[in-house]
C-alpha cells in the first residue's frame, strides 16, 4: 500500500514547482450547446436530451499540436486535458463504456493524439478525470447534490449499485494510467458531501495509480474540492492525500501553509472568462495584463497558475483566448526567468508590485512606477552585485539622489527621468546579490 515519504515527495514535485505556469483545457460534448461544461446539471437535462450532442460531435478542426504550441509559446510548461468530465463522455478509447469519442463521427482517440502532441513540444502531460459520472446508471441520481436528475423522483436510486460504479471508475483510471505512456499530472475532480475519501475507495485507487505511474503528480480532490486543503495540510497525510492544493477561481491571500506553518505546494486554477467549457455568449475575458500580474502574484506566494481555455465544438481555441495567450507569451519571452523556477522572496510585498526569487536573484515586478527612484526593499546596498532590466539586460545604476537621503537603509534603483515604465504591464528588475 502506498505510504507517504517526504524525500520521494519532494523529488516528485521538483519539476512541478519549477514550471509555475500551465494550461487547463476543458473540452467535450458541452462545447456544442456552448453554455459551459455544467450545462447538463444546471439545466437538468435528461440523458436522452443530451445524447444528440454525442451523435453530432465531430471536431473537424481538432489539432492538438496547435494547442500544445499555443501553450509553449505562452510560456507554459504543462498541459492538462479533460479526459472525462462530469457528463461521463470520454475523449479516450475506454473499453468500459460506449460513451466515448471513438464512437462518435470523429472516430478518434483524442487523448492519444493529445499526449503525443504535448510531448512533441517538450511539455509535461496532464489528464483530468472526473470522479463523477452523470451518464453511468449506477451513479446516484435523485437527490444527489449536483446530478442533472437530482430533482426528478422518476430517477430513484433503489436499483443502483455504487460498487459497480466504483469498479467501472477504477477500471477507467487504470486505462488512462496504462495506455498513454508516462503521465506527469493526474487531476481528479472532485469530492463533495459524503462523496470523498474512502467513498471513492481512494486508498485502493491511489495504490493502483502509484504502481502504474509512480512519478505522477496528483491533486487533492479525492479528499476535497476547490475549497479545503486536505490531509497533507493537516500534517497527517492519508494514503490518498494530494500532492498539491487546488484553489479554484481564487489566489490565496497569503499562499497556503500546513498546520505547522510550513508552505504547501499549490496551484490556482483560473478561467480566462467565467466558464471552463466553451460558452458562446461569455465575453467577459480577463485582460492579458491582468493575467500576467496574477501569474506573478501566484509565483510570489509560492504557487502555480493553471490557466484554462475552452475549445469550441470544432476543436478551436477561441480567438480571444489565443490573443491573450500570445500577449502573455510575448511578456514571458522577455521575463520568463522571473517565473520559472522562482518562488517566494521572503520580502514584504512592495506598494508598486511583487517580488519573486530564484537563488541569488531577486525579481522586482513593477506594476506601476514610483515617484523618484525605486526602493528595493528587503536588501542592503552592500548585498547588491548588479541591477538589470530583465527584458533587455540593460544596466540600472543604484541611485545616489539626495531625495532618499532620509532612508539610508534602503537601496534605490535609478530608472532615469522617464516616468513611463518600459513595460506598462510589468517591468521586471533583476537584482543579482553577491
Amino acid at each position: 500500500m502506498y505510504q507517504f515519504d517526504q524525500a520521494v515527495y519532494e523529488k516528485r514535485m521538483e519539476w512541478y514547482k519549477d514550471a509555475r505556469f500551465g494550461m487547463f483545457i476543458h473540452w467535450g460534448l458541452y462545447a456544442i450547446p456552448a453554455r459551459g461544461e455544467w450545462v447538463r446539471s444546471v439545466e437538468e437535462i435528461p440523458k436522452e436530451d443530451y445524447m444528440p450532442y454525442f451523435y453530432e460531435f465531430d471536431p473537424t478542426d481538432y489539432n492538438p499540436t496547435v494547442w500544445a504550441k499555443a501553450a509553449k509559446d505562452a510560456g507554459m510548461k504543462y498541459v492538462v486535458l479533460t479526459a472525462k468530465h462530469h457528463d461521463g463522455f470520454c475523449l479516450f478509447d475506454s473499453k468500459y463504456t460506449e460513451f466515448k469519442s471513438t464512437n462518435t463521427k470523429c472516430g478518434q482517440d483524442l487523448v492519444a493524439e493529445f499526449v503525443e502532441a504535448v510531448r512533441a513540444e517538450g511539455l509535461k502531460v496532464g489528464l483530468y478525470f472526473s470522479l463523477l459520472d452523470w451518464y453511468h446508471p449506477d451513479y446516484p441520481h435523485y437527490q444527489d447534490k449536483i446530478h442533472p436528475m437530482r430533482n426528478n423522483p422518476a430517477y430513484g436510486n433503489e436499483s443502483r449499485n455504487f460498487d459497480n460504479y466504483l469498479e467501472f471508475m477504477h477500471n477507467q483510471v487504470r486505462e488512462i494510467c496504462t495506455n498513454y505512456g508516462k503521465l506527469d499530472v493526474l487531476w481528479f475532480d472532485f469530492s463533495y458531501d459524503d462523496m470523498r475519501g474512502e467513498r471513492w475507495h481512494a486508498a485502493e485507487l491511489i495504490d493502483m495509480v502509484r504502481s502504474l505511474q509512480p512519478d505522477v503528480v496528483i491533486d487533492n480532490r479525492l479528499e476535497v474540492s476547490g475549497e479545503g486543503y486536505g490531509s497533507l495540510a493537516e500534517g497527517n497525510p492519508k494514503p490518498y492525500h494530494g500532492d498539491f492544493v487546488s484553489p479554484e477561481q481564487i489566489i490565496p491571500p497569503n499562499g497556503i501553509q500546513d498546520a505547522n506553518g510550513n508552505d504547501l505546494i499549490w496551484e490556482a486554477c483560473v478561467t480566462m472568462n467565467n466558464n471552463w467549457g466553451y460558452c458562446a455568449n461569455d465575453h467577459y475575458f480577463k485582460p492579458a495584463g491582468m493575467l500576467i500580474k496574477k501569474l506573478v502574484e501566484c509565483v510570489s506566494k509560492g504557487g502555480n497558475l493553471l490557466l484554462n481555455v475552452g475549445p469550441d465544438a470544432r476543436g478551436n481555441i477561441p480567438k480571444k483566448s489565443m490573443e491573450i495567450l500570445e500577449t502573455m507569451g510575448s511578456w514571458m519571452k522577455k521575463n520568463g526567468e522571473s517565473i520559472w523556477g522562482c518562488g517566494k522572496a521572503g520580502i514584504e510585498k512592495p506598494d508598486y508590485g511583487r517580488i519573486t526569487r530564484k537563488g541569488n536573484k531577486l525579481y522586482y515586478h513593477l506594476f506601476e512606477n514610483t515617484i523618484g527612484p525605486v526602493p528595493l526593499t528587503g536588501i542592503q546596498k552592500k548585498e547588491v552585485d548588479k541591477i538589470r532590466y530583465l527584458g533587455t539586460k540593460a544596466e540600472i545604476p543604484i541611485s545616489t539622489s539626495w531625495v532618499h537621503s532620509d532612508y539610508p537603509a534602503i537601496v534605490f534603483a535609478n530608472l532615469g527621468p522617464d516616468p513611463v515604465l518600459p513595460d506598462d504591464v510589468d517591468t521586471v528588475l533583476e537584482v543579482t546579490l553577491k
